[in-house]
């Protein structure tokens, strides 16, 4: 029982902070703070959540109990039998039960509610590089349909002879951020690329980059500081695109907090023909651009925390690799291979995502010591 005691003691502590967030959380002074008010509405979400299992754990628990006294103390056949059909289905439920705990328990990243702004660029390998690119944006996309999300492209640098050479996209929709993280890092493609005409392998790569998106209140821009230039859009959309100045680009002077330097950031935005949505986006994905810089020493610091590389966001690792020849996706910071490589480029990737996921949470489990 010293492993229920333990897993009760750590409940009986969130308790009294469920019941304090659901007393702040009507307060009016934190309702005015809205910072405050969406951190702790989340908090008692989260907390909600574990009490609800709590609850069921603590019902599993008296049941075991009640039936072991049945079965020592009764005579009547019928009862026992009975207690020894709940004894049955509890003490099999009662482990399935300390694992949802366990993993209710492990310390929740903050970011993964979030939307996110994201980045594909070709690497190593020109064209072909450009066509993978490609390749990968068409199955993030397909992905996102399959969730329910929305995906609208902010800027786009085409190849030359098809894919992208640069594509940046955000993705809206139900906990973005917390399953395509593991998305950041080196893709690499094995295959005989379409302009080869000697029939030899190429390794081309892509750079995938995964950005939650900064709330308003998390990151401080002064506006006045912004310079604002419009220009017509070019693409297709008939003649209107030609004659409307819908396109935007700000340009902002920011001090880096690490070098002290003023850095100018440069963002154009064309998604649109609507003017005012264009300025819009371009202040969202300038928000995302300096909070992801001004975040990056906390995602070091998980980096050199962690044995592995699941979901450090460090942009250099090759992470996976797409061999065609063979049909296989291999995914190296957790050695998991698929060999259905045409659904995956379809969008199939849930199976991965959820193995990285699984990969995650044991190694916090490790740390929090459950």
């Amino acid at each position: 029982m010293t492993e229920n005691n333990n897993i009760l003691h750590k409940l009986d502590g969130l308790e009294a902070r469920f019941e304090e967030v659901a007393t702040l959380i009507t307060d009016p002074s934190v309702i005015a703070d809205q910072p405050r008010y969406v951190k702790l509405t989340k908090e008692y979400k989260d907390l909600g959540d574990i009490m609800d299992v709590r609850k069921r754990y603590i019902a599993c628990l008296n049941v075991i109990k009640e039936s072991k006294d049945i079965l020592a103390n009764e005579t009547d056949a019928d009862m026992k039998e009975m207690a020894r059909e709940e004894l049955q289905e509890n003490e099999a439920l009662q482990p399935q039960l300390e694992e949802e705990i366990k993993l209710a328990l492990v310390p929740k990243d903050p970011e993964d509610e979030k939307n996110v702004q994201m980045e594909i660029r070709a690497g190593t390998g020109g064209d072909e590089a450009a066509l993978f690119a490609g390749d990968i944006f068409n199955m993030y996309k397909k992905f996102c349909d399959s969730k329910g999300w929305s995906l609208s492209v902010t800027a786009v640098n085409e190849g030359t002879v098809g894919g992208f050479k640069e594509i940046d996209f955000a993705v809206t929709g139900d906990r973005v951020y917390g399953v395509l993280k593991y998305e950041s890092g080196v893709h690499r493609v094995q295959r005989v690329p379409a302009t080869e005409t000697q029939g030899r392998m190429h390794t081309s790569a892509a750079t995938v980059a995964v950005l939650p998106e900064a709330d308003q209140f998390e990151v401080n821009i002064n506006e006045g500081d912004i310079k604002w230039d419009t220009f017509r859009s070019s693409g297709a959309g008939g003649q209107n695109v030609n004659k409307v100045e819908s396109g935007v680009r700000l340009r902002y002077p920011w001090k880096n907090p690490n070098t002290g330097e003023v850095e100018e950031i440069l963002i154009e935005c064309t998604e649109t023909r609507d003017q005012p949505k264009n300025k819009e986006r371009a202040l969202s994905r300038l928000r995302t651009f300096i909070y992801d810089r001004e975040h990056q020493k906390y995602i070091d610091d998980i980096a050199s925390k962690r044995k592995t590389l699941v979901s450090t966001g460090d942009r250099s690792a090759k992470i996976r690799t797409y061999n065609y020849p063979q049909g296989r996706v291999t995914d190296h910071r957790i050695g998991y291979t698929t060999h259905d490589l045409q659904g995956f480029m379809n969008g199939d990737i849930q199976d991965m995502i959820d193995a990285l996921t699984v990969a995650e949470n044991a190694e916090k489990l490790k740390e929090s010591e459950l």
